[in-house]
């Protein structure tokens, strides 16, 4: 509850706040999956229900007259692009300004939330009056569509309609879906007018006004789980369905002890119809075409909670309990994180996704070697894999804060990942620790400290038996003759030395360095 005062006095100053209107506001905060409530008539109509001021609507398909029906044709062109498309008619309706601004900006909503920005669906309302049908849904080449598009003044092709719009601050967001490919979908209807181009722009022949009364309404998607209208044998349905739930089941998942009768009337205040049968034993609900967020019962569950009102549910002791404990494996990475700031090191904390170039070329390794788990749709190049090193990060650092002050000393405590054929995913975290010494000299014997302290905190004393020792040892990533293997515990656990100078180089780095990676698990 606030005002435009308190909200120009908060981002503002009071300053700024003298004079603005302290009319009280409410803004209130509509969940992803109720986009039934995405319009002030759905919210006010879904408040009037739930104070029981109001019965719930019930939404019917209307059958038209004999030669009144309209058709949507699909064509197999649209396939490869957006192959899926549903329509249905709004008839004998009356806009006034507030309705066709609140129609308008639903749909937006809409584009927005459950379709994905379009990407998903893309929604197209158009005056069913200027048009006749059956309409066709088909796919063709840029050059060979050709209309005026919404409150333009003349004709563009397709493909200057993508040039005309590259720089509008609203659809510019939305050409990417289309524009790289060979055909661009595009809807007719019988006479060869142009309805719209999906997901793009409609035309302006078909434009909604406030004269405006029969509305054709038509959804193209990539998804036809998505469109918010459901397809049955190329007929837009309204469906209804009903679903039983035990009112014990309720109860026991809420944690409170109402009647079945009393459970039925707080799902019906949520707009889900609801009565008991089978001799209490059943809550039959029926789920209106509006409620599409209704998949499981603990959907109904939760709308009888919050009909019950979060707040008025009773906190009790669970009836068993347990005391949480720190994982052993992050009470010592935090416990390290401690010990590596007081010997004069600051963390680092980079992305657990990098390059292919980043674990392997830059490292003078073949991929292959690497052992890394691909991501098979990645966003951007620089995150192709998972990372099988932390030193590609925080070289990365280095590289991105070069102003500052020598030495640089960095840390990092973090999971790699590595194939593993032998687990049920096919890959295997490991901790790994890992610091960097950058300097005008290498400073292996800083690193080498590092290394000594954090065994002399960990309590493994410097021998063979049952101790650490270093070996010296090749790796591809350091200087030749200037690497060692470390040891402990009766295995390999990771290398430390300097960093050979192709790496640095191909990491934008201009100063020798020195590096420690190892795994702790084995510490634990």
């Amino acid at each position: 509850i606030t005002s435009e005062k308190d909200i120009i006095s908060k981002e503002k100053g009071e300053e700024k706040a003298k004079g603005a209107s302290d009319v009280v506001l409410y803004k209130i905060d509509v969940p992803a999956n109720r986009y039934d409530l995405l319009c002030l008539e759905g919210l006010v109509r879904g408040l009037q229900v739930f104070k029981e001021r109001i019965n719930l609507p019930r939404y019917e398909k209307i059958i038209p007259a004999e030669g009144e029906g309209q058709r949507l044709i699909i064509t197999e062109q649209t396939a490869q692009i957006r192959p899926h498309a549903v329509a249905a008619v709004l008839r004998n309706i009356t806009f006034t300004k507030d309705r066709y601004d609140s129609f308008i900006d639903l749909q937006e909503k809409l584009h927005q939330n459950i379709c994905r920005k379009r990407a998903l669906v893309a929604i197209g309302t158009h005056d069913l009056d200027t048009i006749t049908g059956p309409f066709t849904y088909t796919a063709k080449a840029p050059s060979e569509i050709k209309f005026k598009p919404l409150n333009q003044s003349q004709e563009y092709t397709a493909s200057q309609i993508m040039d005309l719009y590259r720089t509008d601050s609203h659809l510019r967001h939305y050409l990417h879906l289309i524009e790289n490919k060979p055909r661009y979908p595009v809807i007719y209807d019988s006479n060869g007018l142009v309805l719209s181009m999906p997901p793009i722009i409609n035309g302006d022949h078909t434009k909604i006004t406030l004269n405006t009364r029969n509305v054709f309404i038509e959804c193209t998607g990539t998804d036809i789980t998505k469109p918010t209208f459901h397809c049955k044998s190329c007929r837009t349905e309204l469906a209804y369905r009903t679903e039983k739930v035990k009112p014990e089941y309720i109860n026991k998942k809420v944690g409170i002890s109402e009647t079945p009768s009393s459970l039925a009337k707080l799902l019906t205040r949520m707009c889900l119809k609801s009565h008991v049968t089978g001799n209490g034993n059943h809550l039959e609900v029926e789920i209106p075409p509006t409620r599409a967020d209704i998949i499981h019962a603990c959907d109904i569950v939760e709308d009888a909670a919050i009909a019950y009102g979060y707040n008025n549910i009773q906190m009790v002791i669970p009836k068993t309990y347990t005391i949480a404990n720190q994982l052993p494996l992050n009470k010592l990475a935090e416990l390290l994180r401690l010990d590596l700031a007081a010997a004069g090191f600051t963390e680092a904390l980079t992305f657990a996704l990098c390059s292919q170039e980043d674990i392997a070329d830059k490292l003078r390794m073949d991929i292959s070697a690497t052992n890394a788990v691909r991501i098979a749709n990645p966003k951007t190049a620089e995150f192709q894999v998972a990372r099988t090193t932390l030193l590609p990060g925080l070289l990365k650092t280095i590289a991105a804060n070069r102003k500052m002050p020598l030495p640089l000393k960095l840390f990092e405590i973090s999971d790699i990942v590595v194939k593993d054929p032998n687990t049920d995913v096919g890959a295997r975290n490991y901790r790994h620790l890992c610091a960097i010494y950058y300097n005008k000299s290498p400073g292996f014997e800083i690193i080498h400290g590092l290394l000594d302290r954090v065994m002399q905190v960990l309590e493994v004393p410097p021998n063979e038996e049952n101790g650490y020792t270093i070996k010296a040892a090749e790796g591809t990533a350091f200087f030749p003759g200037r690497c060692a293997e470390v040891f402990a515990k009766g295995q390999s656990i990771g290398k430390l030395g300097v960093v050979h100078p192709d790496v640095i180089t191909k990491f934008e780095l201009t100063m020798p360095c020195s590096v420690l990676e190892i795994n702790i698990e084995p510490f634990v």
